[in-house]
């Protein structure tokens, strides 16, 4: 991906902020964002979201917390105190009343008086809050009416154009209603409106339906704008479906027009439609009562790629002549991922603004993440998609986007060798299905490796984990070497400062070590000189060199006495020579290089090589042998795709020091193997239970070594890891 220099630009669009603080309602359940990701109760990010130079920031003030139980009973203590702060430093809100809501109970989106009573609850913000400039009445009216009025996913869950059409004009007239009330106290006050953007592609037999929605995708921005005239496209449509002359009428002649059009595009937002639907997974099966088809994202189905963040910024200046925003830019995934996107925006909106577009700004949405939104918030799964800042610890923190933010508000440049690549979205490997790609060279397809970019090494190139880095690298897009004990000694300095010097890394990943428990009691010097003395030999010439260094501990530095699970706090007392050799690893590699990263784990199983213990237990019961396992040791086994994804995001982070990653849950290893013969149907009474005693083992273990984090990661629970073991294993079990 091309790196802008910008340098050069001439001017430079502003960083904007904004938190996820959706309050949808499901049936007569609210689920709110702003409890989930802890910021209802924490204050001090206000201060968190100053430091990385945000002047401008998107901010709830939402009628449902605000006003739950009527208008007439407000409690303005949390926007008191927040607002107050705002000002104090000196950071601008755009205040956000309603974010994809229906309101408090007392209303609905189809409710006649909705108009009436959003405004004079906007009225009340103003009159408490006069220095207010920036007001979002509602936040994506049409992507809300879609969802509330046509596919019946949130409330009041309407499944036809007739609640669709009241569901959009009611939040656009409650829009202009609620700016005019606005506008009493505060005459300068400035309309930002957003809307999702995206377009949708289809075959030739579905591109009627194609030219329909992307004439639909423009309508509440034309009715804000006054261009539901008697020459539109979809005027009759409206009118066929509910709308009134009328009322119609009323946005031709309404003074309230945007002063910024904000477009929230995600990598979701482009569709296909395509008939075939035997190609695509059963979940994006629909139709429209003529043609049956799947509606996929056109990501993963269309040979073009997307639209891009330049088209949507583009299109919408064209149309409205008013200045342009992208007022949500976010994805879920992997780090490198959401670098990779937020740059994109960037530079589509430095080279736009700089053509002579009027490119307000590009917002980093989702600063505390967003949980459940690949359920489109219709229950609580836990599923959380960290943001700039990652919540899930005892406070938030920050992740590689922040140093992004910070390097983009203060200079408007910012570099990291995992930008050299472009996006999965860019690569010809993200399609659903073969006759996805297109015959001739994609203007997106990705480019071939540099040898000027700085790749990451990994070293280990025979074991479990090397493999999987190797793997997960591949997958995403991250230019890495590979290397095995006979390219390179890392118990050697000068083997290790060679390979440094000769493949100029960002980062080492040491995935090699004596991984022999047991023989480890007797062949004690070679356990040390590969678990000891080579990660002692990386960190040094890593520190001298500037390079990050990743290496891996074990739950078997403890004793097992604590009864419950082991946070990164708590003491080591190793029981075994393998223990004392990571437990000495750990000491003398952060004492060397203090920014090193150490990942403690435990019981790791993968779906690609035999020799793990839910394999190689697996393949036994399959063969109709039997496994003996002990059931008075308890661990938290490890999904090693898992482990790795987690362990590359937290060293683009620049994260340090010593980290427990494992999946959340513990069990013995019986039950383990036992509950894995169940889920392969395979005849668990292969499983002996025996104790830890009766396997003689040479060297002690812990009974307890279970491993939890108080630092904030949390992997996926251990069954939800276990199905995709099933899932993706590609090791046949006899």
């Amino acid at each position: 991906m091309e790196i802008t220099d910008m340098s050069k630009a001439r001017s430079l669009p502003e960083i904007w902020g904004g938190i996820e603080c959706t309050i949808n309602r499901v049936g007569d359940k609210y689920f709110r964002q702003l409890e989930r990701n802890g910021h209802l109760t924490r204050p001090e990010d206000l201060m968190m979201f100053a430091e990385l130079g945000l002047k401008t920031l998107r901010y709830p003030v939402l009628w449902e917390q605000v006003a739950p139980d009527g208008l007439d009973h407000p409690d303005w203590s949390w926007p008191d105190e927040r607002l107050h702060m705002l000002r104090d430093l000196g950071i601008t809100p755009v205040l956000t009343l309603l974010h994809h809501g229906s309101g408090p109970r007392y209303t609905s989106l189809t409710d006649p008086q909705f108009p009436e009573k959003l405004a004079r609850y906007a009225g009340m913000v103003a009159e408490r809050y006069p220095w207010l400039e920036w007001f979002t009445p509602v936040n994506e009216p049409l992507t809300t009416g879609r969802f509330s009025g046509l596919y019946g996913i949130w409330f009041p869950h309407g499944r036809d154009n007739l609640t669709f059409v009241r569901c959009l004009l009611q939040q656009c007239r409650g829009t202009i209603t609620a700016m005019e009330a606005i506008r009493e106290v505060i005459p300068n006050a400035r309309l930002v409106i957003t809307e999702d953007m995206g377009r949708t592609f289809a075959i030739p037999l579905l591109q009627y339906q194609a030219d329909f929605e992307n004439m639909r995708r423009w309508l509440s921005l034309d009715l804000l704008f006054g261009r539901i005239d008697r020459d539109h496209p979809l005027r009759s449509w409206l009118l066929r479906y509910g709308a009134l002359e009328k009322e119609l009428e009323q946005y031709l002649e309404s003074p309230v027009r945007p002063d910024v059009v904000g477009l929230n595009y995600y990598l979701t937002s482009d569709r296909v439609l395509d008939e075939r639907m035997h190609l695509y997974p059963e979940d994006r099966h629909g139709g429209n009562g003529r043609h049956c088809y799947a509606d996929v994202e056109a990501v993963r189905a269309w040979p073009e790629g997307i639209l891009g963040h330049a088209e949507v910024l583009r299109s919408a200046w064209e149309r409205y002549r008013t200045a342009v925003a992208l007022t949500e830019v976010h994805l879920g995934g992997n780090r490198e991922g959401q670098l990779r996107w937020f740059l994109e925006a960037w530079q589509a909106a430095v080279k736009l603004k700089n053509s002579g577009v009027e490119v307000r700004a590009v917002t980093a949405w989702s600063l505390l993440g967003a949980f459940d939104w690949n359920r489109l918030l219709r229950e609580e799964k836990g599923f959380y998609e960290p943001g700039v800042y990652d919540v899930r610890g005892q406070a938030p923190r920050c992740t590689a986007l922040g140093r992004m933010l910070r390097s983009l508000s203060k200079s408007g440049t910012f570099d990291h060798p995992v930008l050299t690549a472009p996006g999965w979205w860019r690569r010809d490997d993200r399609f659903f299905h073969e006759d996805c790609r297109s015959s001739v060279i994609s203007p997106f397809a990705a480019k071939k490796e540099s040898s000027r970019e700085r790749p990451l090494l990994v070293v280990g190139r025979t074991g479990t984990l090397g493999q999987g880095f190797a793997r997960i690298c591949e997958l995403r897009g991250l230019h890495h070497i590979l290397l095995s004990r006979q390219d390179i000694d890392i118990a050697s300095s000068a083997a290790v400062n060679y390979a440094l010097e000769t493949y100029r890394p960002w980062a080492v990943v040491n995935a090699a070590g004596y991984v022999r428990v047991d023989e480890a009691e007797e062949d004690f010097q070679a356990c040390f000189r590969e678990n000891t003395l080579g990660p002692m030999t990386l960190a040094a010439a890593c520190r001298e060199q500037g390079v990050a260094l990743l290496s891996f501990s074990s739950d078997l530095v403890f004793d097992g006495g604590k009864g419950s699970a082991y946070l990164e706090s708590d003491p080591i007392a190793p029981l075994n020579v393998y223990g004392k050799s990571k437990a000495d690893a750990e000491r003398h590699v952060l004492s060397l290089f203090p920014e090193a990263l150490m990942i403690r784990t435990s019981a790791f199983f993968g779906p690609w090589d035999k020799y793990n213990f839910v394999t190689m237990s697996l393949a036994r019961l399959a063969r109709g042998d039997h496994v003996r396992a002990a059931a008075d040791m308890v661990v938290s086994p490890t999904y090693v795709p898992d482990l790795i994804h987690t362990c590359l995001d937290l060293l683009m982070d620049q994260e340090s020091g010593i980290w427990h990653v494992s999946n959340d849950g513990n069990v013995n290893w019986a039950e383990l193997a036992a509950s894995c013969a169940r889920m392969a149907n395979i005849d668990e009474k292969g499983v002996i239970r025996c104790t830890a005693a009766e396997l003689g083992f040479q060297a002690k273990r812990p009974v307890h070594s279970v491993l939890k984090s108080e630092r904030g990661i949390v992997l996926p629970p251990l069954d939800d890891a276990l199905q995709r073991y099933f899932a993706e294993c590609s090791v046949p079990l006899v």
